[in-house]
């Protein structure tokens, strides 16, 4: 005898079997009770849920000789029928028989519908009901809808529509007005990880809970995907228990502690370990697509512990995986854990189907270990963050780290530009009020400006030099420079004429324009202590 898998083996006979979708069971259980079942229903909801298994149920249920509280007996001659595929066929297979199954994907012209519409005049053979069951319904076509219109709004008394579709957003709004519509939730990884255990003790094979979890987690509200998971881990490792290294070694997953590793080598900016630690993953045979998926899934735990008391229950986690996560919501902020969700985000959409998913992955940690790369409020968080952790591990700002041919790095002091000699008084206003005016300033342009400092353009303007590596096309738009003219006119109660400009990447932009605010100062400082240096006058 052939092999059953395992979602095949275990489906459901009877609702109480039914694992996760308790409000739609028991509304329907309620409904055959008291015989006020509806002549259409529209099942909805993401695959492996138990749509088709509880439509196939109710098809039961209701032409049942002996139900018991509102769910078949699974003994009397139509519950066995169904059950064994007798009493169920695909359309236009010969003679009518109480319940027909429909795949919409491969039936989804207006002849195969109006086949349907035909034989729905004839009553059944045998039970009380004729239930047609159509899976994923959205794929018909908008002619094969037009002709089940109007016998879904009115058929007769012994025949029940059940639509069921994972993309319910396509049904025409027609066809969901005549229905009752039930939405299947995702099933939770308690549930499905209880389902496994149920399920392994009947088996007999021994399966680690940790192993559990991990499918559970995977399968994402599918109990489907659940036990083909399950199934394809016990074939693999076949007369062996089932332990949660194995199972990643299956799934070509990567355990948790790589996360919080990988998590930290970018935090510190490292491309090289980032790199590196790729590598070693890939060596391993690890799938990357998966890797991509779990990393994000590890941050959105991540962020959920920074934000939110009480949520140990949500993110499904061990002990010890808690105890790191709360570690490490204490290194990081918001703005920088939402940035690298963000990035792996695009990146999973891209990755699926690249040819070079590694260089896409390495692409992805380069920017990630590289805020500059780009010029969003979140990257910009970042960088400061960077040079934050650079100043208090003692690098100081005056100097930059510059290449050596022996493949070493040497210090430098940063190269001073020339102070200007003269600076007009009105650009001088400009430069004491500088804080003031970049605080009048409102989102965007105040992320442009924060770290941005005046100096003098070589015309005697003001010229506002932006951080190192930010763009200045902002400021290109004549309308938005004009906007910080008019900020800057307001405060120093003359017209000055501004000009943005960007330096190059990875240079100190004072080697080339002088920071005004410290010359000022400079200046300040000066004649105070002059000031105090004069001899009092004598009376």
């Amino acid at each position: 005898m052939s092999y059953t898998a395992l979602y095949r083996k275990f489906r459901p006979a009877t609702f109480e079997d039914v694992k996760g979708q308790d409000h739609i069971v028991t509304t329907l259980k309620n409904q055959i009770k008291a015989d006020r079942t509806s002549h259409a229903y529209l099942f909805c909801g993401t695959r492996g849920t138990g749509k088709t298994t509880i439509a196939k149920i109710f098809a039961k249920a209701v032409n049942c000789e002996n139900r018991t509280d509102g769910s078949p007996c699974g003994e009397c001659a139509t519950c066995k029928a169904i059950a064994a595929g007798a009493a169920c066929r695909s359309i236009g297979a010969g003679a009518s028989m109480n319940v027909i199954e429909i795949d919409a994907a491969s039936n989804n012209g207006v002849d195969s519908i109006r086949e349907i519409v035909d034989e729905v005049a004839y009553s059944p053979a045998e039970g009380r009901y004729k239930v047609y069951i159509i899976d994923e319904v959205h794929m018909l076509s908008i002619g094969a809808f037009n002709a089940l219109l109007k016998t879904l709004e009115e058929p007769p008394s012994y025949v029940i529509f059940i639509l069921a579709t994972t993309e319910v957003h396509k049904i025409p709004i027609t066809i969901m007005s005549r229905c009752q519509r039930y939405d299947f939730k995702r099933i939770t990884i308690d549930t499905i990880a209880e389902r496994i255990r149920e399920l392994m003790e009947q088996e007999q094979v021994q399966v680690e809970d940790k192993a559990i979890r991990y499918i559970a987690k995977v399968a994402d509200g599918s109990m489907r995907d659940a036990l083909s998971l399950l199934d394809q881990c016990i074939a693999f490792h076949f007369g062996q228990e089932l332990t949660y290294d194995k199972v990643l070694n299956v799934l070509g997953a990567v355990d948790t502690e790589v996360f919080s590793r990988l998590l930290r080598i970018v935090l510190k900016g490292n491309v090289t370990e980032s790199i590196s630690l790729l590598e070693e993953i890939t060596m391993q045979g690890r799938e990357l697509t998966q890797f991509i998926l779990d990393f994000t899934w590890y941050l959105r735990n991540l962020l959920l512990i920074k934000n939110a008391d009480g949520i140990e229950d949500v993110i499904d986690v061990s002990t010890e995986n808690l105890e790191r996560l709360k570690e490490e919501s204490k290194i990081t902020e918001n703005d920088v854990i939402m940035r690298y969700i963000r990035v792996l985000s695009e990146l999973s959409g891209r990755i699926r189907y690249a040819a070079q998913k590694r260089i896409l992955v390495e692409m992805t940690l380069i920017k990630l270990c590289r805020p500059e790369m780009e010029t969003d409020a979140q990257s910009l968080v970042d960088r400061i963050r960077q040079l934050e952790e650079k100043i208090e591990n003692g690098i100081p700002a005056a100097f930059r780290e510059e290449a050596v041919s022996s493949g070493g790095t040497v210090s430098k002091p940063v190269v001073q530009a020339e102070l200007p000699k003269a600076i007009p008084e009105d650009v001088k206003q400009a430069v004491g009020k500088w804080s003031a005016i970049v605080g009048e300033t409102v989102m965007p342009m105040k992320a442009y400006l924060k770290n941005a400092y005046p100096s003098l353009a070589g015309d005697g303007s003001l010229l506002v030099v932006v951080e190192d590596g930010l763009p200045s096309d902002y400021f290109r738009e004549a309308k938005r420079r004009e906007e910080l003219e008019r900020i800057v006119s307001d405060f120093t109660g003359k017209e000055i004429k501004v000009t943005v400009q960007s330096t190059e990447q990875g240079r100190n932009p004072e080697e080339l324009f002088p920071d005004l605010t410290k010359v000022v100062s400079q200046v300040i400082h000066m004649e105070v202590e002059e000031l105090e240096e004069e001899p009092e006058e004598l009376i």
